[in-house]
């Protein structure tokens, strides 16, 4: 499959994380690495492409691709660091068209529609992760 072929997912990390509440709050690190873990099942089943995004970063997890899925920090600090370094991305993307954003923050939502991504909810986007192969 040729690269501009395949579907480019940009994941707001913490945002699907925290859509679940499935107790990730009480190791949030942990939940960052079973995310990831996720999402590399994912790339490698689909073929797509995936960078996911945090806002926090364990001590453990450095950023870079991990498998088949590119890991990223936000590289400032602060409430919605990581939306802030989405939004920069796909600005600076030369086709934002191809690039679904994965975030059920409605702010966020609206900033990376304008620049011509498109939008995948958390939720729906968690169902679509658990469908398997």
């Amino acid at each position: 499959m040729d690269d501009e072929d395949r579907s480019r997912w940009l994941v707001d990390g913490m945002n699907v994380i925290g859509s679940r509440p499935d107790g990730w709050w009480n190791d949030p690190d942990r939940a960052v690495h079973r995310l990831v873990g996720t999402l590399q099942d994912f790339a490698r089943r689909t073929g797509d492409r995936v960078t996911v995004v945090f806002d926090r970063k364990p001590k453990d997890l450095v950023p870079g691709f991990h498998d088949a899925v590119e890991v990223q920090f936000a590289r400032r600090r602060g409430r919605n660091a990581a939306d802030h370094e989405i939004v920069r991305m796909v600005s600076e993307d030369a086709r934002p068209a191809s690039i679904r954003v994965v975030t059920s923050d409605g702010r966020l939502k609206e900033r990376v529609l304008e620049l011509g991504a498109r939008v995948t909810s958390s939720g729906a986007f968690l169902r679509r992760l658990e469908s398997g192969p």
